[in-house]
């Protein structure tokens, strides 16, 4: 087997000779340098060392012994390190140079695409010049180093990072090693690929994968409403030209609320006796 088919992976060679600018290794047949900005130590001839190899900016096959965490076949978890909206976004994989993972194996809505500090589950691959890109994990690859979840996960909350996306929904794989979905109803918003997640379990199915909420609880979501609507009135001084005779897109528009959701909200609020209505109006009560 040649060097070149070693691209994106790891593999022994011996310390041939030392150059100005580093070793050149070999493996009886074949000599590849080692570059000294990728040499962690001085190296003697005839030391063996492993290394990985790639593909260096000129072309030029180069190995290194900063070993990354992936290589061809092997997945795992990387950073976001930045973004290039014309062709990708770059990720941290332990190398001097960080490894790009293309526009066609992104989502179509740029809205969605990872940000730095966002992780993605990846492989690397290697095209027809030799050159490394990264390689999103499948669905099939995250289901087979997923864990089946037990009912004793139902309405616990979970943390993960988003996989997939798409339209109806988003898939994730959280910490604990289960494979879950967000349905589109589920989130106020798209998450981002890569994006650290915490939601809770709606349901666990009978395969083990389970489903994912992103909205708050309904008594915690009352009491976000709740200070909303507050928080609005005392900008207008403690009065507003609403209240649960209101018209349902009066309050959409104003609140982003369901009258529903809306009329719990103002009802918590008159519970707690902070607020009274009069006349179609609900105003602050005075201390």
């Amino acid at each position: 087997m040649s060097l070149k088919e070693l691209i994106g992976q790891t593999t022994t060679l011996e310390v041939a000779r030392k150059a100005p600018f580093g070793y050149f290794l070999t493996d009886g047949n074949e000599d590849v340098l080692l570059h000294i900005n990728d040499a962690e130590r001085e190296y003697e001839e005839g030391e063996k060392l492993e290394v990985f190899l790639f593909h260096d900016s000129q072309g030029r096959m180069t190995a290194s012994t900063k070993i990354p965490e992936i290589s061809v076949g092997k997945y795992g978890w990387v950073k976001v390190t930045d973004i290039n909206p014309e062709i990708g976004v770059f990720l941290d994989i332990g190398m001097q140079k960080d490894l790009l993972l293309g526009a066609d194996d992104l989502p179509a809505h740029k809205s969605v695409w990872p940000k730095p500090g966002d992780m993605v589950y990846i492989t690397l691959r290697v095209n027809r010049n030799y050159l490394l890109y990264a390689k999103l994990a499948s669905d099939q690859v995250i289901q087979s180093i997923s864990i089946k979840a037990t009912r004793k996960a139902f309405n616990k909350n979970v943390q993960g990072h988003t996989y997939r996306t798409a339209k109806v929904g988003s898939w994730v794989y959280t910490i604990e090693g289960f494979k879950g979905f967000i349905h589109e109803s589920q989130r106020q918003q798209e998450p981002r690929l890569g994006e650290k997640i915490e939601g809770r379990v709606i349901d666990v199915k009978e395969d083990g994968t389970i489903n994912i909420s992103l909205l708050a609880r309904k008594e915690e979501s009352q009491d976000l409403d709740a200070d909303k609507i507050f928080d609005y009135l005392m900008s207008r001084n403690g009065a507003m030209p609403y209240s649960d005779k209101s018209m349902p897109e009066d309050i959409k528009e104003r609140f982003g609320l369901s009258k529903g959701a809306f009329k719990r909200a103002l009802g918590k609020l008159m519970k707690d006796g902070k607020v009274y209505q009069e006349d179609s109006w609900t105003f602050v009560k005075k201390e």
